[in-house]
């Protein structure tokens, strides 16, 4: 069975091998900017079913591809990734001492099978002085992040709390994940298992 993830995310990449699949990864070209004027839950799994359509349309029909799509949002106002430094230092300042979501969007398709979900998890930074995070800016790992910050890295000296799926806040839920691919026939725990005992 051939499983292809449409992201180059480095996370992402991780996340899905940590699940035990064999997959290949391509980068799908589209658009993010011209999905526009929907909530959060819903711009992400627009998103990543754009993403995941794009992929699929050049794949066979029994290829499963997964697309994802993550967002950080304060006070319901949707932060992307830091335009430069300046940008980055100012969502960290607003992040600071407060509790924010990050939602992201999962697309699994095969054929005319698509499905699309997203999952919440709500992430609480400590107070940070403007000495602290101008020296985490500087480590240069805001800049690729939405909400300029990577938990899994320097950032989780930043965050006090979590409630929810940690892996959603890297970028891809893998226990919803995990859930839906079961409908696909994939199911991650018995492949698992399967290797385990070769």
């Amino acid at each position: 069975m051939k499983i292809v993830l449409a992201s180059q995310s480095p996370r992402r990449r991780e996340l899905l091998g940590k699940m035990g699949l064999e997959f290949t990864t391509k980068s799908p070209e589209i658009d993010e900017e011209a999905i526009t004027g929907l909530p959060a839950v819903e711009l992400v799994k627009a998103l990543s079913r754009e993403k995941c359509l794009h992929i699929a349309k050049d794949e066979e029909t029994e290829t499963i591809v997964i697309g994802s799509d993550t967002v950080v949002v304060l006070d319901g106002v949707i932060l992307g990734k830091p335009t430069d430094e300046a940008d980055a230092i100012r969502m960290i300042t607003a992040l600071s001492g407060r509790s924010h979501e990050v939602c992201t969007g999962v697309t699994v398709c095969r054929g005319d099978q698509v499905v699309s979900q997203a999952e919440v998890t709500q992430v609480t930074f400590r107070s940070l002085t403007e000495e602290e995070i101008r020296q985490y800016v500087a480590t240069g790992e805001p800049m690729d992040k939405a909400g300029s910050y990577g938990i899994q890295g320097y950032g989780g000296l930043l965050v006090s709390g979590i409630q929810g799926d940690y892996s959603n806040v890297v970028g891809l839920p893998v226990c919803r994940l995990g859930r839906m691919l079961l409908d696909f026939g994939v199911d991650c725990m018995a492949l698992a298992a399967g290797k385990e005992s070769h």
